[in-house]
C-alpha cells in the first residue's frame, strides 16, 4: 500500500495579449520545467521534496480574488484551489512568483446527488478528469493534485473511494511527476481503513478540521494512520461547532479571537506533528458568505487584511509584519455581548460601543451596518447568499459609540462593526440579535 511504504522515496493580475499570446493555446512546457514531487521519509519525518529539495507547505486555499504578490510578501510558498477554473491563471501567477500549486479536482459529491454506484456515470467523470490532468500536468508551478474535496461529509457509499483510485492510478499513469491525495473532513480510523483498502494508490492523505483541529495529535493517533499527512483546510471555528442564540444564530468569534485560534492552532496541532504533518493550507485567503461574510475569509472584500494574516505572517516568517491589524478587546450591544441572546424591540433606540486598540496608534475609522440573518442551512462550504443590509437605521455616524434604531420588523439581525487602521487592515466583529414589537 502505498500510503503506508513510504521509506527513503519520496486583486488576481492580469496578462498582456500580445506578450502572452503564444500561452493561449494549451502550451507545453520543455520537460526540464516540471517541477518532480515525491515523498520522503527524513530524520525530521515525511517531507514532500521538490526536484529534490526538502519542501515544508506554507500555504493558503485561495478565493476567487487573489493577490499573488500579497501572498508572496507574507511568506507562503504554495496555494490550494478546489477545481480547475482558472487554473492557467493561477499557475501562471504562481509560476512568475515563486510558488507552488496543489490543483484541485472537482468530482461528483454524493450529497450533491452523484451516484458512485452508476458506472456509466463514474466512466465519464473518470475521462473528463483525465483530460484536466492532461491539459495541466506539465505545468512548472504544479505541484500535487486534490482528487475531490471532503468526499466522506454526508455520505454512505463507499463505492467513492474505488473511483478516487481508479483517478489516481490515471494520473500516475500519465503523470509521473506529481503526487495524488483527496481531501477528507476529519480524520477517522473508518475513513483510514476505507482509503487504505479501497484507494491504495493516492501517495498521502489530507484531512480538514476546523475546531477539532486542537485535538489533531489526539485524533491520528486513535485513527492508527502512521503515514504522510496535509491539512488542506484549517482556520475559525466553524458556524456547526460554536454556542447559538436561543433562536439558533450561530455566534461568531471576532477577528482577534480567531487570530489567536489561528496561532494556537499553528504552534500546537500542526508544527507540533512535524513527524507526519508536512505542511498546511490556511482556509482562507479570501473572502466567503458562509452565514456571514465575515465568518471563514481572512481577507475582506476590498483585499484589506484582518488579524490571521497577520498571525500567518509571523509563522511563515518568524517574525510579525511592520504594521499590525487593530486589535479588537471588547464588543457590546445595549451592554450585552452575543452570547447574552440580545433581544431588542422595534423602533427603539440602542448604543453599541467597541473596545479596540492599534499596535502603532494609526487613526482609526469605523464602519457599523446591520444585517438580516441568514437563513441558508447549506453544508461543507456551499455557495450562499448574502443577506440583505437594512439601510438608515443608524442615528448619527460615530466611532467607537454607535446609536441605532432596532429594524421595524421582527425577527434575527446582526449588528456588524469594521475598523479600518489606513494600511489595509480591518477588525470586524458581529453580535447577532433579535427584534419584538
Amino acid at each position: 500500500m502505498k500510503l503506508l511504504r513510504y521509506t527513503h522515496q519520496y486583486h488576481f493580475y492580469t496578462f498582456l495579449f500580445m506578450v502572452f499570446s503564444c500561452l493561449a493555446c494549451n502550451p507545453r512546457y520543455d520537460a526540464s520545467m516540471i517541477t518532480k514531487s515525491e515523498i520522503r521519509e527524513t530524520q525530521d519525518g515525511y517531507r514532500i521534496f521538490l526536484n529534490g529539495e526538502p519542501f515544508y507547505v506554507k500555504g493558503a486555499g485561495i478565493g476567487m480574488n487573489i493577490d499573488p504578490d500579497l501572498l508572496v510578501v507574507h511568506g507562503a510558498n504554495a496555494v490550494r484551489t478546489w477545481s480547475t477554473n482558472r487554473a492557467e491563471e493561477i499557475l501562471d501567477l504562481a509560476q512568475e512568483r515563486g510558488i507552488k500549486v496543489m490543483m484541485g479536482l472537482w468530482i461528483g459529491l454524493e450529497r450533491h446527488g452523484f451516484d458512485y454506484s452508476d458506472s456509466i456515470a463514474v466512466k465519464k467523470q473518470l475521462a473528463l478528469v483525465r483530460k484536466r490532468v492532461e491539459k495541466y500536468k506539465d505545468h512548472p508551478a504544479l505541484m500535487s493534485w486534490g482528487i475531490g474535496n471532503e468526499l466522506n461529509l454526508q455520505a454512505s457509499n463507499p463505492d467513492v473511494w474505488d473511483a478516487v483510485n481508479d483517478i489516481s492510478r490515471m494520473i500516475h499513469e500519465i503523470d509521473t511527476n506529481h503526487l495524488t491525495t483527496t481531501p477528507l473532513a476529519g480524520i477517522s480510523k473508518e475513513f483510514v481503513d476505507l482509503i487504505a483498502t479501497r484507494a491504495p494508490d493516492l501517495d498521502f492523505l489530507s484531512v480538514q478540521l476546523y475546531a477539532p483541529i486542537d485535538r489533531l495529535p489526539e485524533l491520528i493517533q486513535l485513527s492508527t494512520y502512521t503515514g504522510p499527512l496535509l491539512i488542506t483546510e484549517w482556520g475559525a471555528t466553524g458556524y456547526w461547532e460554536v454556542p447559538k442564540t436561543s433562536w439558533d444564530a450561530p455566534i461568531e468569534n471576532n477577528s482577534s479571537v480567531k487570530a489567536d485560534l489561528y496561532q494556537s492552532r499553528y504552534e500546537n496541532s500542526i508544527r507540533s506533528q512535524s513527524q507526519q504533518v508536512m505542511g498546511s493550507f490556511v482556509f482562507l485567503w479570501g473572502q466567503k458568505q458562509e452565514r456571514t461574510p465575515t465568518w471563514f475569509g481572512i481577507l475582506m472584500p476590498d483585499g484589506n487584511e484582518t488579524e490571521s494574516v497577520d498571525v500567518m505572517h509571523y509563522n511563515w516568517n518568524g517574525e510579525w509584519p511592520a504594521n499590525r491589524t487593530p486589535r479588537l478587546q471588547d464588543f457590546t450591544l445595549d451592554g450585552q455581548r452575543a452570547i447574552d441572546d440580545v433581544k431588542l424591540t422595534a423602533g427603539q433606540t440602542y448604543t453599541a460601543q467597541v473596545d479596540i486598540m492599534d499596535h502603532e496608534n494609526d487613526p482609526l475609522t469605523y464602519r457599523w451596518e446591520v444585517m438580516e440573518e441568514s437563513t441558508a442551512n447549506q453544508s461543507g462550504g456551499d455557495a450562499e447568499e448574502i443577506p440583505p443590509v437594512i439601510e438608515g437605521l443608524f442615528l448619527t455616524d460615530m466611532d467607537r459609540l454607535a446609536t441605532f434604531k432596532a429594524p421595524a420588523e421582527p425577527g434575527a439581525y446582526r449588528l456588524f462593526i469594521y475598523v479600518e487602521d489606513g494600511h489595509t487592515h480591518t477588525a470586524h466583529a458581529n453580535i447577532p440579535f433579535w427584534v419584538d414589537r
